[in-house]
């Protein structure tokens, strides 16, 4: 979410990755997808290239590890750099809750680096709150959003999220196979 709110706020067209969709198990094509993932960077710039769990991505590189990664981390570094000595405008932005599993080559291409605590009680309702104003059929009080604000203490402002979304699909989860087909809005119950 901050990563998308620094784009949006700097006007930057945002390139949100996971690593999991950079890693293949076919020979080379992780390293092609690095590549083309900076020429996409480069060629709408100014961009934000966000990746999630980079952890997995930039790995320590240790005896033991295997070429796949290393060839990955290799390019990575090599796009980083030449975006970063041209005149290119391109951020790469990481997130990890294991920084300590990360390369420290690659933990050099990143020089500022934010913790970003749990929300506390107040940012949870919050939150609740705003993913819960898109949908007109989950229909909490205020009270009861602070309930369940308190109840999901330690949730992450992405558990929150998925667990906003597991509650919008709570009355389809309901339905018998037969009504799937064609669903009127009534049939439906409200959210509570």
């Amino acid at each position: 979410m901050l990563a998308k709110a620094v784009a949006t706020e700097s006007k930057c067209v945002f390139l949100n990755i996971s690593a999991a969709s950079i890693l293949s198990k076919w020979v080379g094509d992780s390293e092609r997808y690095v590549k083309v993932l900076f020429a996409v960077a480069r060629a709408l710039e100014p961009a934000i290239i966000f990746l999630d769990e980079v952890d997995a991505l930039l790995i320590a590189r240790k005896e033991d590890s295997n070429n796949v990664g290393r060839r990955v981390l290799t390019q990575f570094l090599t796009e980083v750099d030449g975006a970063a000595s041209g005149e290119e405008r391109i951020l790469v932005l990481g997130a990890t809750n294991r920084p300590q599993e990360l390369d420290d080559a690659a933990l050099r291409r990143f020089p500022k680096r934010l913790l970003v605590p749990m929300p506390d009680l107040d940012a949870r309702a919050q939150l609740l709150t705003i993913l819960l104003h898109n949908q007109p059929d989950i229909t909490l009080s205020a009270s009861e959003i602070n309930r369940v604000a308190q109840v999901t203490d330690g949730y992450s402002a992405s558990d929150l999220t998925q667990l906003a979304k597991d509650a919008a699909l709570g009355p389809i989860r309901e339905l018998k196979p037969g009504q799937l087909q064609k669903i009127p809005k009534s049939a439906l119950r409200p959210v509570r």
